[in-house]
């Protein structure tokens, strides 16, 4: 038998949160790129090697496709988009939890309140990325072994149609950023 818990996060809360955010990101600005990425996969992994609690097994994908994109060579995340996925994934990067992992199902809240909040904050770009990835897998089983003929040109056109739709979408509020971005 399971039973739902919800709880809402007020101001107050959620000023905790990004406080801890700005925290991290203070703390990762000394880290390359690449060590931001590192050390999020490497806390993935080590989640996933947890026996985690759904609540956060469940939001390990958002988190995982986050890491995806910033890496996917076809995707070409822009620098100042790239920064943004960076700095929210700057948290994993820390080893001190608000609660130790160690303490069973508890262990994992902070981190899920978290990927949460990442994942409400990155809303749009884990869409578009996730519009493009369907994209490319549609089109590379229509196309088969012509799929790599010019391939730049056809993900290029998608790539800019999604991303100039995200832009319009984040340009209008159509969300409202948990960190402090936008609000």
């Amino acid at each position: 038998m399971s039973i739902q818990v919800s709880f809402e996060l007020s101001d107050n809360d959620l000023e905790h949160f990004r406080t801890m955010m700005k925290t991290a990101v203070e703390n990762a600005s000394s880290y390359s790129e690449q060590e931001v990425l590192s050390r999020a996969i490497a806390a993935c992994n080590e989640m996933k090697q947890a026996d985690l609690p759904d609540f956060v097994a469940k939001r390990m994908h958002s988190l995982e496709a986050l890491i995806a994109a910033v890496q996917d060579v076809e995707w070409q995340m822009p620098d100042d988009e790239k920064k943004e996925v960076l700095s929210s994934l700057a948290y994993f990067c820390e080893p001190q939890d608000l609660v130790p992992d160690h303490i069973p199902v508890l262990g994992y809240v902070d981190d899920a309140i978290m990927i949460e909040l990442v994942i409400v904050d990155m809303s749009l770009d884990l869409d578009a990325y996730e519009e493009f990835c369907s994209f490319r897998k549609t089109e590379e089983n229509r196309r088969g072994d012509a799929a790599n003929v010019d391939r730049e040109s056809w993900l290029a056109s998608t790539r800019n149609q999604i991303r100039s739709s995200m832009r319009k979408k984040r340009k209008s509020g159509t969300r409202r950023r948990v960190f402090g971005r936008i609000m």
